[in-house]
């Protein structure tokens, strides 16, 4: 492996003048230089990034700290993230939480120690006194954490709304809700959505409203015993994608037909719902740009640039498929 000691030999000159041109610290007259770029090409050398960030107390590198890369939303919103700092010379560490401070607190003691230069984190748990800590950027994605750290996140309650909204167009005349875990804000926010609109309907219950985790299983197992215990329901308004494929379950096992005995929508606007039979209407999230956005506030933070809108609200946008045509 070729060293530092290599490219000054051959440069002939000191291993401090390669260290400045390759740190770009220091004078060195033009003509060195070039010496020296010459040299680190044909070498090939690749400078010690873990010595590089014990120097600078910086390694180029993000941290993203998630609740569960199992659930196929947050593999497409770290993808969008990592896209952009690629570009900008960062790569990326990536932490599931399971919602756990402790764990939340462990990984970012990790990347303290690290020199991690900024994270961008999706949390429900994280509080900002524990941030404030660690002394580094960071920028809230999907859900909020405090108003001064810039949030980048959906309309959930609006998107709520037109899920509700919309099984009421299509004809159906009572719906159920599988919620996402309590106090949760995008959960909750959804939840919140859905009332707005089933209020106002004389016939509302609260046992209409169950809770699914935001996970496949769990949902499958709640729907089915809702739709045991309220036959007379004809519509799903599930508070993620993930939940709205277990009610899919839920309805296959109970012999229902989808859309004709029951319509099922969605929330988030994941790739599998096009993949589902039938494929599923969902509130989409444009999830991509959501999550580049929230990388390019970053990285501008990390270069002591100001975030000029600290909470970035995007809208959802009605995706309508087969399981809500009737």
């Amino acid at each position: 492996m070729t060293t530092i000691k290599d490219v000054a030999h051959h440069a002939e000159v000191s291993v401090a003048t390669v260290s400045r041109v390759i740190n770009r610290n220091g004078y060195v007259n033009e003509d060195t230089r070039k010496k020296v770029e010459a040299a680190v090409d044909l070498l090939n050398y690749k400078p010690n990034s873990v010595a590089r960030s014990l120097f600078k107390k910086q390694s180029k590198t993000i941290g993203i700290i998630v609740p569960d890369i199992t659930n196929p939303y947050f593999p497409e919103l770290v993808r969008g993230v990592e896209d952009y700092l690629i570009q900008k010379g960062f790569t990326t560490i990536l932490c599931n939480s399971d919602e756990d401070p402790e764990k939340e607190r462990l990984y970012l003691d990790v990347m303290k120690q690290k020199y991690v230069d900024g994270a961008i984190i999706v949390s429900n748990t994280i509080e900002r006194d524990l941030i404030a800590e660690y002394d580094m950027p960071v920028v809230a994605l999907d859900r909020s954490i405090h108003q001064d750290i810039p949030t980048f996140a959906i309309d959930n309650r609006s998107g709520g709304r037109k899920a509700a909204e919309h099984l009421l167009e299509v004809g159906c005349t009572r719906i159920g809700h599988i919620k996402g875990p309590d106090k949760v804000e995008n959960s909750d926010n959804r939840y919140l959505g859905y009332i707005d609109v089933i209020k106002q309907q004389d016939w509302f219950l609260s046992s209409y409203v169950v809770e699914g985790n935001f996970d496949q299983k769990e949902a499958a197992k709640v729907t089915k015993e809702l739709l045991q215990s309220h036959p007379e329901i004809d519509g799903i308004f599930a508070g993620n994608d993930v939940m709205a494929l277990g009610a899919l379950k839920a309805a296959e096992s109970l012999n229902l037909n989808v859309p004709e005995d029951l319509a099922i929508i969605g929330f988030d606007g994941i790739d599998l719902t096009e993949m589902t039979k039938p494929e599923l209407s969902t509130l989409s999230q444009p999830i991509y740009q959501m999550s580049r956005e929230a990388a390019e506030a970053l990285t501008a933070l990390i270069e002591g640039k100001m975030v000029k809108e600290k909470e970035n609200v995007f809208p959802s946008t009605l995706i309508k498929r087969q399981s809500t045509k009737r």
